[in-house]
């Protein structure tokens, strides 16, 4: 049944009973400490009215009289009524009594200890008489030359001395009971925060809680992160470790977490989990991967006293890794971009053929043929361009599928081609999606511009590796946005149904795992510049000779 105690219910019932083992242990010697303190006070006292019996010359004078008795004893019972003492027995040396409570006891001899009253010293003793067990001091009654001339007696009953200790036992007795309430009040103030904290269970309860916890974050294939209120981080999990490049033991120090700060963090991956807002499925690019986080507040248990209000520990934040899915959709948006691209060219074509037929039909065969001569050698010059500049027959079919586009919608797209490279190490989705995503912008800035509305694509390859130029006669760009423009989800167009602020943050996620440089200049329109850099071929194993100078 035990088992089933919560830890506050098992820390109140230990509590309680180190409580009471602790008052019985301090009130048994408190009790024994004040019996023997009231014992000596009563030796003390008893000492006292015996010294000053003996120091009295009546009694030294009654002692050396024919008849000590009929002096001594009505002075004793006067000085014993006085005094609150049990009884004072004055005696010859011989143990003979001249004093005694009961007159029967006179002239018998005295029951107790005397000889160091006889060697002159002061006795105190615990010793049982005709009266009972008592406590008694006998003290010697000298002349002025030193000789014990007799012996006093003094003394009270154990009963009287317990009577007096009982007076103490309710004070004791109280000082107990406070320190049980106090402990018990305690201990069930403390049970009650840890009823609040633990939420009830008991150790072996949170012991299992804990082994599901640990294999939850092993094995979960969801990235799990926990950042408090002070934007430490308390604690990620193997997955999360994995997707943010983080180490996968954590802090050191339990007691220290890591700070956002201390950890290498993309900068937008480290702004949305400083803020701490709410966040359902947002796309955030980190490194090389593409992320989906979900961050909510971890929120304490509501208690009586929170009136209404819960308790928010911090933030916890999941994470998913969709660079897998984001390249299988990059690879389906070359698709789009391609047949869009075709599209526009069998649109543009059909257009032509309608003008060349009806210059035949109109009997004008010469212009017919001119027309279709020029618009062949336009078309093959911009082929033969693109594929001697860049050994890429997709990015050529891009280029030129762009440039019927931009057609279409009234913009000019001039194309540079220089150099004679290869492409060789790069992926072509990673070339469509830069090139394709910057001719897109670049495009719609120049369709949106005043007229000329032009856009200018220089294309430059060699042995270093590929230069991209793409300048349109668009909006310039506020140099205070440059910053911000390659950050996903950031956009001057108005939002779509596909949402904004993804292209350019994908070139630039792409350029990043290319090793290339992308910069921006907005004085003109826009103006932006890649630089790919070309992969290094394997190199090849030197031979013997060559490797030992033979």
């Amino acid at each position: 049944m035990i088992h089933r105690w919560s830890i506050a219910r098992r820390l109140f019932v230990a509590n309680l009973l180190i409580v009471v083992v602790f008052i019985a242990i301090v009130g048994s010697a408190t009790y024994v400490d004040a019996r023997d303190r009231t014992y000596d006070e009563a030796g003390l006292r008893m000492a006292g009215i015996a010294d000053a019996i003996a120091a009295s010359p009546f009694v030294l004078q009654a002692a050396d009289s024919d008849e000590p008795s009929s002096l001594l004893q009505p002075y004793a019972m006067d000085v014993m009524a006085r005094a609150d003492v049990d009884f004072i027995t004055i005696m010859a040396p011989d143990r003979t009594r001249w004093t005694h409570p009961r007159s029967e006891e006179l002239g018998r001899p005295y029951i107790g200890s005397i000889d160091a009253a006889l060697r002159g010293d002061e006795f105190t003793e615990v010793t049982a008489g005709t009266l009972g067990p008592s406590v008694r001091t006998i003290v010697p009654v000298k002349d002025a030359g030193g000789a014990v001339r007799a012996l006093v007696a003094v003394g009270v009953t154990v009963g009287t001395v317990d009577v007096a200790f009982a007076a103490r036992l309710p004070a004791l007795l109280a000082i107990g009971l406070a320190l049980l309430v106090g402990g018990s009040l305690a201990s069930w103030l403390l049970g009650r925060y840890l009823r609040r904290v633990t939420r009830g269970w008991g150790p072996e309860q949170l012991s299992q809680l804990f082994a599901y916890y640990e294999s939850v974050l092993h094995s979960v294939r969801e990235g799990l992160i926990l950042i408090d209120t002070k934007g430490k981080v308390v604690m990620y999990n193997d997955q999360a470790a994995e997707l943010l490049g983080l180490d996968e033991t954590g802090s050191k120090d339990p007691t220290r977490p890591p700070s956002l700060a201390e950890l290498p963090l993309d900068e937008e991956l480290r702004y949305l989990f400083e803020s701490g807002r709410g966040a359902k499925d947002e796309i955030v690019l980190s490194g090389s991967r593409v992320l989906v986080v979900n961050q909510g507040p971890a929120k304490g248990p509501e208690t009586a006293g929170s009136r209404g209000r819960t308790p928010v520990y911090g933030t916890v934040a999941t994470l998913r890794d969709r660079t897998e899915i984001e390249a299988l959709g990059n690879e389906l948006e070359t698709m789009r971009t391609l047949s869009d691209a075709l599209r526009a060219q069998t649109h543009e074509h059909a257009n032509r053929l309608h003008t060349m037929v009806s210059l035949l039909e109109l009997g004008r065969t010469r212009e017919a043929l001119d027309f279709a001569t020029k618009d062949l050698e336009l078309s093959q010059q911009l082929t033969d361009n693109m594929v001697s500049s860049v050994d890429e027959p997709v990015l050529g079919a891009l280029v030129m599928g762009k440039v019927a586009e931009a057609h279409e919608r009234g913009v000019q797209l001039d194309v540079a081609t220089l150099g004679s490279g290869t492409v060789e190490g790069i992926a072509v989705q990673d070339l469509v999606t830069i090139l394709g995503n910057l001719l897109d912008n670049a495009i719609d800035a120049a369709a949106e511009g005043t007229p000329p509305r032009r856009v200018e694509l220089t294309v430059e390859s060699d042995e270093e590796g590929l230069d991209i130029a793409v300048h349109d006669s668009g909006a310039p760009i506020d140099p205070g946005s440059v910053e911000n423009i390659l950050r996903h989800g950031y956009s001057t167009k108005p939002a779509g149904p596909g949402g904004r602020g993804i292209g350019l943050a994908l070139v630039r996620q792409a350029v990043q795992r290319l090793g290339g440089t992308l910069t921006i200049n907005g004085r003109r329109g826009a103006k932006f510049e890649v630089f790919l850099p070309a992969a290094l071929p394997p190199e090849a194993p030197l031979s013997p000779e060559k490797e030992h100078g033979a």
